[in-house]
């Protein structure tokens, strides 16, 4: 039997602050996704999304399901994970 979860991967707030938008860095997302791989977890899908903030800021998320067998590494990343710093 298999577990799904959803994780909303976005960049800290700074550099939608400072830059008026921010993209996610992929060095950090692929950190994201190797560590969820780590614990047995593998992508089936994901989407990209453009999120407003504070009216006028906007920043880069993508909405990522994973699944993994029902009895795998129970270690889990906390949800939703936000990428530290400023692209």
């Amino acid at each position: 039997m298999k577990e799904y979860k959803v994780v909303i991967y976005q960049e800290g707030m700074l550099g939608s602050l400072v830059l008026g938008q921010s993209k996610v860095d992929p060095v950090r997302f692929s950190e994201f996704l190797n560590a969820n791989a780590d614990d047995g977890w593998r992508v089936i899908t994901m989407e990209k999304d453009i999120r407003r903030m504070l009216l006028f800021f906007q920043r880069e998320a993508f909405m990522v399901v994973l699944e993994r067998e029902r009895g795998a590494n129970q270690n889990q990343t906390q949800q939703p994970y936000i990428g530290g710093g400023a692209s």
